[in-house]
C-alpha cells in the first residue's frame, strides 16, 4: 500500500501523537476514536445525575458512538481527548466529594 500523506507529529494533539496517528493513520485514528468514546462514556456517566431506562440509555450510547466520529477527526489536531480526560477527572473528584459529604451527613443525622 502506498503512503499518501505524511503527517508532521508537531502538529498533532498529545493523544493523537501518543497513539501514532503520524505513523499508521488507520490504527491511530481507530485508537483515538476508542479513547474519545471511552472518555465520553465516562464523562456522561459521571455528569448525568438521573438513571435512564434501558432504551433511552441505548439510544444515547448509539448517538454518542456516532458523534464521536467527528470528534476523533477534530481530535487529531485539537485537544479533544485531553479535554475529555480533564472533564472526567473534575467530575470524578466532584462525585467523590459529594459521596464523602453524604457519608458525613448520614453519620451526623
Amino acid at each position: 500500500m502506498e503512503e499518501v500523506t505524511k503527517i508532521d507529529p508537531s502538529l498533532l494533539s498529545s493523544f493523537a501523537e501518543l497513539v501514532g496517528v503520524h505513523t499508521d493513520i488507520e490504527r491511530g485514528m481507530f485508537l483515538l476514536y476508542l479513547i474519545i468514546v471511552v472518555l465520553s462514556i465516562i464523562v456522561f456517566n459521571l455528569g448525568f445525575a438521573q438513571k435512564l431506562s434501558i432504551l433511552k440509555t441505548i439510544i444515547i450510547y448509539v448517538l454518542l458512538l456516532i458523534g464521536c466520529g467527528p470528534l476523533a477527526l477534530l481530535g487529531v489536531r485539537l485537544p479533544v481527548a485531553e479535554g475529555l480526560l480533564i472533564s472526567a477527572i473534575i467530575l470524578g473528584l466532584y462525585r467523590f466529594r459529594l459521596y464523602q459529604q453524604r457519608q458525613e451527613q448520614n453519620k451526623k443525622g
